[in-house]
């Protein structure tokens, strides 16, 4: 009898003032919880300038975590997907994917520029996006270490769990 096929939850973030960094925390956790019992799944968590193509091509599913920044992803984030993106064209087709977006105030803009990508990729969204809004508006504020509403936390760890729990089991 053969070892069951390795399954991989990849999530691909960035962090400016780890707000971000605390969300794919819990949705690590959420995502290792899920799948604490199912024999070779893997959640992974990488900042996205040390996530190359192949490894994106190794996922059965993508989480894509992001703070929003003068109304956009982070820089860092948008340089990985110019990078990665004509690599993978046409081949990450129905994968799964979810998103999390740390801002201020709004947050949509970044929801909106990674469901575009998405939509190129022809990835499946699979679960709404969590934004954590943090209401930070003086540049004292934005600048400083964020601090995630416990409320927030849980709808990362249950984002993670989700997703893990429905690539490792086939549903998607």
């Amino acid at each position: 009898m053969s070892a069951p096929a390795r399954r991989r939850l990849l999530v691909v973030a960035w962090s400016n003032t780890g707000g971000t960094d605390r969300l794919v925390e819990a949705a690590v956790a959420g995502a290792r919880e899920a799948t604490d019992d199912v024999p070779g799944f893997e959640a992974l968590a990488c900042r996205c300038d040390r996530v190359a193509p192949e490894a994106l091509l190794r996922a059965d599913a993508l989480l894509f975590a992001t703070p929003e920044c003068l109304g956009s992803m982070a820089g860092p984030m948008k340089t990985f997907f110019d990078r990665c993106y004509y690599p993978v064209l046409d081949r990450l087709v129905g994968r799964p994917y979810a998103t999390i977006v740390c801002a201020g105030t709004d947050g949509h803009g970044a929801i909106r520029q990674i469901e575009r990508i998405a939509t190129g990729w022809r990835l499946r969204r699979v679960a709404e996006p969590v934004l954590a809004i943090t209401g930070a508006q003086t540049p004292e504020a934005i600048l400083a270490p964020k601090r995630i509403a416990d409320a927030d936390l849980a709808r990362a760890a249950e984002l993670g769990a989700t997703l893990a729990a429905g690539t490792a089991h086939g549903v998607w």
